[in-house]
């Protein structure tokens, strides 16, 4: 996928210069790097780099430079004894919140998560240089064109390091030595385990290493190779090598890599055998095919904003993204493949929180034109079917399909906060992700084999788990909204809120418009007389607000905006739908507003990015966003729940490092200059007005539309669109009731129906429109 959208871009931009219609847009480049002037003294302000299955932090610890290592596939899997039990059962917990009584729920669903060390993600061990003699350093930068972490010493010294692209290996480069350094490998400490009966922890899960209780493995080693074997529980283990040669009596090269026994990703080849091959390639030969991905990468989509706050930050988060996104390897966790190295269990166990994380995570694939990267995410679904199919048996007795809230790489559920790590509507909003999917791609194959069929599943799940009241509409026997009321009694609710109803509104709306694409007309009846049967979204009388659940208003400020996911991310109330949607939405994020952001997390703001351009709200998004990157990020970009400023704009001013406020970051960029829900493309919907420059490059729209775009002096004067797969497009006009012509196509074939632009267009068959003042 990505070499072809490299070739089809590469023949766009041909067709273009011959034409004499290309866009000039903005691209990844120096402005955009991280750079300091001393290393990191912290972990979780490292400089990041990874390949989706291992990643570094490039760092400072006393007087050694420090490379925290980790593997993705690195997972404790022991089981939670409790979730053996017969109570282990959705009917059961129903039973229990009817009588008033929580505290058997609690014990045997949230005590084990807070109480025992696994399952957990856990980190690889560390690589380090004793650097004391190289003395104060004069610069550090994390280039993100080509993902290389270049150090340099006031004495001439200079590092340069990087995680292949494409292999499990990474590199690095010492030059300018005036001593020979020598890398030491560091296991984690891991040892004898504490009696897990009695030792709590909190729910950031700060317990140590050591209660997992590993044997302590012995570091082998050899002349310029050193490594280490390290069992894990059950049949894990992974290896660790380094391997270095002296070039000449100045200059070092090495390799590292990390391999693992007894995972679903388990390595080919060892960790040994990996470097001995690799540093006889060099590191000059290495690099030429990283640095060749990371330039198909960075082709993929760009962006060009007059503000270079929210412009820098979204290459930030775009380069994290390749570094922990691949297809082939585990999907993002709360961490991916930066682990916390600081002796302790990662915050939240680094698991799979799919209430809103891994799903916010992914969020910028679509826009962003990366579904290669996208797909390891719906392959870890759809492998982990089978685990799947049947923890919905065994909880909720039925048929169909539901995925644990919180769980483990291989889909075991990890237990937490129970009214959300086993909702019933969890696969609901994964199962919005296999249809973005096909809208964004028009994958055929993908619709027929991983689309419907995951859609059908989890609607035979809700289907038989819903109940029907005397008056025909359904209901689910219990219902929440993350996260509201936490995980008090209180947080289960007897009415369905508009948190499950909206994703189960949309899911039946989704299978029965995939059913009718496959023209299984029956099927698709089926679902659109189910979703008859379920209430509309429950908004306040005063002014339509969004309401938590009938009758009750969201009370407080919050962090999780369960309570609006009809307006983003599903798009149930939409702007385009004329007033009554946007009265919904306008006094729903005025209510966000009034509340206050005082229990906001990042990723609030985020989201909040999303909802306000969701409101054709340029200022507010913007404003958002701005406070998201300058107030909850660590210098290195680290999104860490916590307001970081000192400024007020959260109560919440903890540090705890989560990835999926950055990613959703970069969504809220793609909201306000491209928007394609409900079939209609929409340029700049949600600018400044201050903004009057602007330009993107290769957006993709629903309908596997790639999208160029350019503003000036606050008025737009092109916009490329490339048909990856033909079909009709829907254009809003961008150009108001200025006139344009239109290159590609004659003109006649297009219709102009309420100021949408439609025309049938033709796989590869690229339009330019360019305004007549140009």
């Amino acid at each position: 996928m990505a070499e072809l959208n490299l070739v089809r871009k590469l023949r766009w931009i041909l067709i273009s210069i011959m034409t004499g219609c290309c866009i000039a847009f903005g691209q990844v480049s120096e402005k955009h790097n991280l750079h300091f002037n001393a290393l990191a003294t912290s972990w979780d302000e490292g400089i990041p780099l990874g390949n989706g299955l291992i990643g570094a932090l490039v760092w400072q610890k006393g007087g050694h430079l420090r490379f925290s290592l980790d593997r993705s596939d690195l997972w404790d899997l022991r089981p939670v004894k409790e979730f053996e039990r017969p109570e282990f059962r959705y009917s059961w917990v129903r039973e229990q919140v009817l009588k008033k009584d929580y505290k058997p729920v609690q014990d045997l669903f949230d005590r084990p998560y807070d109480r025992d060390p696994a399952p957990t993600k856990i980190p690889a061990g560390a690589l380090e240089f004793d650097i004391s003699a190289l003395g104060e350093v004069a610069s550090v930068e994390l280039s993100l064109d080509d993902a290389v972490c270049t150090v340099k010493w006031k004495n001439g010294a200079r590092l340069t390091t990087f995680i292949h692209a494409g292999r499990s290996l990474g590199w690095f480069h010492f030059e300018n030595l005036p001593a020979m350094l020598k890398p030491t490998l560091v296991p984690p400490p891991y040892g004898t385990a504490h009696d897990s009966a009695t030792t709590e922890v909190n729910s950031l899960n700060t317990s140590d290493l050591q209660r997992l209780g590993y044997p302590v493995p012995e570091v082998k080693y050899q002349e310029t190779s050193s490594s280490f074997h390290q069992e894990c529980y059950g049949r894990l283990s992974y290896d660790v090598s380094v391997r270095w040669i002296q070039l000449n009596p100045t200059t070092l090269d090495g390799v590292w890599s990390i391999s693992s026994r007894g995972s679903p990703y388990s390595s080919a080849m060892s960790a040994d055998r990996m470097t001995a091959s690799a540093i006889a390639r060099s590191y000059s030969g290495e690099f030429k095919s990283h640095a060749e991905w990371w330039k198909n990468y960075w082709s993929m989509s760009s962006v060009s904003l007059p503000d270079s706050v929210l412009e820098r930050q979204w290459y930030l988060e775009m380069y994290k993204f390749g570094a922990a996104a691949r297809k082939g390897a585990p999907p993002i966790t709360l961490q991916a493949v930066w682990t916390a190295d600081n002796g302790k269990l990662p915050p939240w166990k680094g698991d799979y929180h799919n209430d809103l994380n891994t799903e916010l995570s992914y969020w910028p694939s679509y826009a962003g034109n990366h579904l290669e990267e996208e797909r390891s995410f719906l392959d870890w679904l759809w492998q982990n079917r089978p685990e799947f199919l049947q923890y919905t048996r065994t909880f909720f007795g039925t048929s169909g399909l539901n995925v644990p809230g919180v769980c483990t790489l291989t889909g075991q559920p990890m237990g937490g906060w129970i009214q959300y790590s086993f909702s019933p509507t969890m696969s609901a909003w994964l199962a919005q992700h296999f249809y973005w999917h096909w809208r964004y791609s028009m994958d055929r194959e993908f619709l027929e084999t991983r689309a419907y069929p995951w859609i059908k599943a989890v609607a035979t799940h809700l289907d038989e788990l819903s109940v029907k009241g005397a008056d025909g509409i359904r209901k689910l026997p219990l219902s929440s909204s993350p996260e509201i009321n936490d995980n008090d009694i209180t947080a289960w609710f007897q009415e369905t809120t508009n948190y499950d109803l909206a994703l189960i509104r949309n899911l039946y709306a989704s299978a029965a418009e995939l059913a009718g694409e496959l023209g299984k007309n029956a099927e698709a009846q089926k679902w659109r007389s189910i979703l008859s049967q379920w209430p509309q979204l429950a908004v306040s009388e005063d002014d339509g607000r969004l309401l938590v659940a009938p009758g009750m208003p969201l009370k407080e400020s919050h962090r999780h905006f369960s309570h609006l996911m009809a307006i983003y991310p599903l798009g149930i109330v939409d702007w385009g739908n004329g007033d009554a949607d946007r009265r919904t939405i306008r006094s729903s994020i005025a209510e966000l507003k009034r509340l206050g952001p005082g229990w906001w997390c990042g990723y609030s703001y985020s989201w909040f990015g999303c909802l306000a351009a969701c409101a054709r709200d340029g200022e507010t998004a913007a404003e958002a966003l701005r406070t998201f990157a300058t107030c909850f990020c660590l210098p290195n970009s680290f999104h860490v729940n916590g307001d970081q400023s000192g400024t007020g704009k959260s109560k919440m001013t903890y540090r705890p490092f989560t990835l999926e406020g950055n990613f959703a970051f970069a969504q809220g960029i793609h909201q306000m200059l491209l928007q394609s829900n409900n079939k209609v493309i929409r340029i700049f919907p949600a600018v400044p007005e201050g903004w009057g420059d602007i330009s993107f490059s290769h957006l993709r729209a629903e309908g596997a539309f790639l999208v160029s775009a350019r503003k000036e002096k606050g008025k737009i004067v092109e916009v490329d669109v490339y048909p990856e797969q033909g079909g009709v497009l829907r254009l809003e006009n961008p150009f108001g009731l200025g006139k344009y012509k239109v290159e590609g196509i004659p003109m006649m074939e297009i219709k102009t129906i309420e100021n949408v632009l439609e025309v049938r267009t033709l796989k590869d068959k690229e339009i330019h429109f360019k305004s007549k003042s140009e």
